[in-house]
């Protein structure tokens, strides 16, 4: 294929153009790259969800779920309870009755 430009047509402009538009690919290529990098990265980072060996419950209770938040554990009981736990797992902060119908 002939890529000499037709008549009228700056060959400096078709220069200046072909480098934009290596430029720009080579920039999408780099950028997604960079891209999968990072989510590859960010799915193989290890989960870093500090829980206490045991939580202190208290006589005859068990456990039916556990949840964590920034700076407290919660635990839902059997006995229809919900109780609040300081994050090493053993002095409880609180407890709420939870109304069944």
């Amino acid at each position: 294929m002939d890529e000499t430009p037709g008549p009228g047509v700056d060959t400096g402009l078709v220069r200046y153009l072909k480098w934009l538009v290596t430029t720009l690919t080579v920039t999408m290529i780099v950028g997604l790259v960079v891209l999968i990098t990072l989510v590859v990265m960010r799915f193989n980072a290890p989960a870093t969800v500090a829980m206490p060996e045991t939580i202190t419950l208290p006589e005859g209770v068990s456990a039916r779920a556990v949840t964590r938040g920034p700076d407290w554990i919660g635990v839902v009981t059997d006995d229809d309870r919900f109780l609040v736990y300081a994050p090493d797992g053993t002095t409880l902060r609180q407890s709420v009755a939870i109304a069944t119908d």
